[in-house]
């Protein structure tokens, strides 16, 4: 048979690399069945030689990522593809472990999983192969593919392709990839053998902008929440690719809060050393000279040498950056000097969303939490159809500012070393871009300290022109450390101190409890003396004072905002969250806002650009209950003349009240009964049932059954005796027929009626609730009038007992 005008030996050749191919040519795959087990099918399909010699680029294999080495039992995602204007119809791909012949199951290596039913499929007589479900023309296919178990060593992912007469093999370059086993010493390491303590700062700088992530981008609400992360030991796991997304992942993921993640971390107890928090930042990218970036300060040690971190990009479904288990703790037993890691967004398993104002879709059940891809789907707004990498959105460093407590690293202490632990302070000489103009500084403040306690003196300069706005102006404020009157850095008996870290939370969620901050000593005395300043303190704190059912449970007070005013008068503000609302169900009356007026020095005359009012107050949520949004606005006050001011004059956060109440629903009333007496006073009902029931305080359910009088007619004398009659006339009957069903005839002339049914089951156990029986016609007589011959039903109430 010579189908198509092909060769014989050219059409098996087809059958061995496309399933699909094969059938459309008229062949079938029954003389390889009878040949021998699928390995043996398998094998021939990597032995199949091809006519065509010369190279070509017109496919290729990628995995997503183009990842040299694979982490076992991790997921990638496999495509096959044909630059245009080539496509192809058919097309087989394996994973073989390097070196093997592929004619026994050992000698494949991970597991495929089919993402498009309509586009891929496993081949019949090899199951370790994917190929097309349908032969047509098509430029692009995809899989996944989950690595194999540590040990496997390196794996060669092949692909077949056929296009119209010709078959291009796995063994051409772009149709191969190789990937090996993930070297262990990769991995992060788990134990730590460093002396002492690290101290290090965390800076986050946010990347997400409209000019380099410009689809979908949302102008007016773009932000990052607030930051939330400790130092943690190995016993702990914040966030990790793979794992499932705690409550309080949830909460930072999809409502941007940190409060439940806090409250995670501080239960972990001695697993967790520093809780990391830094403010959310809107919008979510500035230029250095508005804002400084948002940074924290923490600690390690050998135990709790891992750092982990996590913010939401606002507004999206459930998407955040972040780092997970960080390890600064070196091989040589020292401290890592600095990390900088350019962070992409993932997604927590929580929320289905595709874009960043997808409605909320919650993800049931709940997925592993993954980082997000640019194939995902064609309306993300990282979509990219030749599965290129997604640009970072956020940068996040971290130095070593410090190290405390005798040492044992290795290797030796080098310049980097030194200048991180005693100099860090020390300031660059001035790189102020000629495009900047800015008044002369003003005088150094007063210390901070009045003691030999270290402290700080600030100064200050104003930006009066920028005239390249793609060039950045550094910042305008300065610091030096200083000391109290009569004390000196020099002095060789004076020890260097650290500044305070915030306070802890309050130790009590309700009522009094203590808090404490701590610092630490930079440098020792160098006389050899001990340290004598404390590095520890406590105050006493007081959180929701009432404790009763009727008051509802708050955070405590945040870190007050920057002042309002650059210049003058202002106002600065701090807020509180609700954590959880009065038991009683009544109205929290806790104040979560407070503000007070602030000062700021005035240096010069001169005006800039962005001369704000103070935020507005929050307007009130868009709902009245469930998820919504709120807003507050500001106006910019400087003249258009003195140029474009870029400051955002409006903000939107997410705002969340008690549920909605969700009222009684009831069907509608069935019609009237019958009366229940042929003659004389009787009564009908008719009934309904509840088709909700009432849920958070919604309206109760009313009545379900109604009553009303009925008469049908007088009853003459002597009726009730001819009914009895004639009842005992039927019983005797139907005693006399052999029949187990009656058909009754009486008040149906010219028909046939089949028994009363049994009464159905009662519609509620109690409260009320209603029955029915039905009588069916079963003949109906030539003689028989329309009206008279229909079906008859009955309807009681039952279970009117109360609940």
């Amino acid at each position: 048979m010579k189908a198509s005008g092909l060769h014989p030996a050219v059409m098996l050749l087809l059958c061995f690399i496309s399933s699909a191919a094969c059938t459309s040519l008229g062949f079938t795959e029954e003389p390889f069945e009878r040949a021998g087990k699928a390995d043996g099918y398998c094998g021939r399909i990597l032995r199949a030689q091809s006519n065509r010699k010369e190279s070509n680029n017109e496919f290729r294999l990628r995995v997503e990522g183009d990842p040299d080495s694979y982490q076992p039992g991790s997921t990638y995602r496999v495509n096959v593809i044909a630059s245009s204007p080539s496509y192809f119809r058919g097309f087989t791909l394996i994973a073989l472990k390097e070196g093997a012949g592929g004619d026994k199951d050992d000698d494949y290596a991970g597991n495929f999983r089919i993402i498009d039913e309509d586009e891929t499929q496993f081949m019949t007589n090899c199951p370790h192969a994917v190929t097309e479900s349908t032969p047509r023309r098509r430029n692009n296919i995809q899989v996944f593919w989950t690595a194999p178990p540590s040990g496997s060593g390196c794996i060669l992912l092949k692909a077949s392709i056929v296009q119209k007469k010709i078959i291009f093999f796995q063994d051409e370059g772009p149709l191969t990839k190789q990937m090996c086993e993930k070297d262990a010493t990769d991995k992060p390491l788990l134990d730590c053998c460093a002396c002492g303590t690290a101290k290090y700062r965390v800076t986050f700088y946010g990347n997400w902008s409209e000019k380099i992530h410009p689809k979908d981008y949302p102008r007016r609400a773009n932000h990052w929440s607030a930051i939330i992360g400790a130092s943690h030991s190995k016993n702990y796991v914040l966030w990790e690719y793979g794992g499932s997304a705690s409550d309080g992942v949830k909460q930072v993921a999809e409502l941007g809060s940190p409060v439940k993640m806090e409250e995670e971390i501080r239960q972990k107890g001695d697993d967790v050393l520093t809780v990391i928090k830094m403010k959310a930042q809107w919008p979510a990218w500035q230029p250095l000279n508005v804002r400084a970036a948002p940074s924290a300060e923490f600690s390690v040690d050998r135990i709790r040498h891992l750092m982990s971190f996590l913010t939401m990009m606002g507004p999206s479904p459930d998407w955040n950056v972040g780092l997970s288990a960080e390890n600064l703790c070196t091989k040589e037993c020292g401290w890592v000097q600095k990390v900088v890691q350019d962070l992409i967004p993932w997604d927590a398993g929580t929320d289905s969303g595709v874009s960043y104002e997808s409605s909320n879709k919650p993800t049931v059940p709940q997925e592993k939490i993954r980082p997000l891809t640019s194939l995902d789907h064609p309306q993300s707004p990282f979509y990219d159809p030749e599965g290129g990498a997604i640009t970072p959105v956020a940068r996040v460093v971290v130095e070593r500012i410090a190290r405390k407590g005798e040492q044992c690293n290795i290797v030796p202490d080098n310049v980097d070393d030194i200048v991180a632990d005693i100099a860090q302070e020390e300031k660059e000489e001035d790189d102020t871009p000629e495009t900047c103009i800015y008044s002369n500084w003003s005088p150094w403040s007063a210390c901070s300290s009045a003691t030999c306690e270290k402290g700080k003196r600030m100064r200050q300069r104003m930006l009066k022109a920028q005239l390249d706005l793609s060039v950045p102006c550094p910042h305008t404020q300065d610091f030096e450390p200083c000391m109290g009157p009569g004390c000196s850095d020099e002095d060789g008996s004076t020890c260097m101190m650290s500044e305070w870290i915030t306070w802890s939370p309050c130790s009590m969620s309700c009522g009094a409890g203590i808090r404490s901050r701590e610092r630490y000593v930079k440098q020792f005395p160098e006389d050899g003396s001990i340290c004598t300043l404390p590095t520890e303190e406590t105050e006493n704190c007081v959180v929701n004072e009432e404790c009763s059912p009727s008051s509802c449970l708050v955070t405590e007070w945040g870190e007050w905002d920057a002042c309002s005013a650059t210049c003058g008068l202002g106002m600065k503000r701090r807020e509180r969250m609700v954590k959880m609302p009065p038991a009683d169900g009544s109205i929290c009356g806790a104040e979560v806002l407070e503000q007070q007026f602030s000062l700021s020095l005035c240096l010069v005359t001169d005006t800039i650009p962005c001369l704000l009012t103070p935020w507005s107050e929050w307007s009130d949520c868009s709902v009245t209950c469930g998820k919504g949004s709120r807003t507050r606005h500001r106006v910019l006050k400087s003249p258009l003349e003195l140029g474009e001011c870029t400051e955002d004059l409006e903000q939107v956060e997410k705002c969340m009240l008690p549920e909605c109440p969700i009222d009684c629903a009831m069907s509608d009333w069935t019609e009237w009964s019958e009366c229940n007496k042929s003659c004389g006073k009787g009564h009908t009902i008719r009934t309904r049932v509840i088709t909700m029931e009432p849920q958070f305080g919604g309206d109760p359910c009313p009545e379900t059954i109604q009553r009303k009088k009925c008469k049908v007619r007088k009853c003459s004398r002597g009726q009730g005796n001819s009914d009895d009659k004639k009842r005992r006339k039927e019983q005797r009957e139907k005693r006399r027929s052999k029949q187990v069903k009656t058909e009754v005839t009486s008040e149906h002339p010219g028909c046939k009626m089949r028994p009363w049914s049994s009464w159905t089951e009662c519609t509620k156990q109690c409260g009320g609730g209603i029955q029915e029986r039905l009588m069916t016609v079963k003949q109906k007589f030539k003689t028989a009038q329309l009206s008279s011959c229909k079906e008859r039903k009955e309807i009681r109430a039952c279970n009117v007992h109360p609940c």
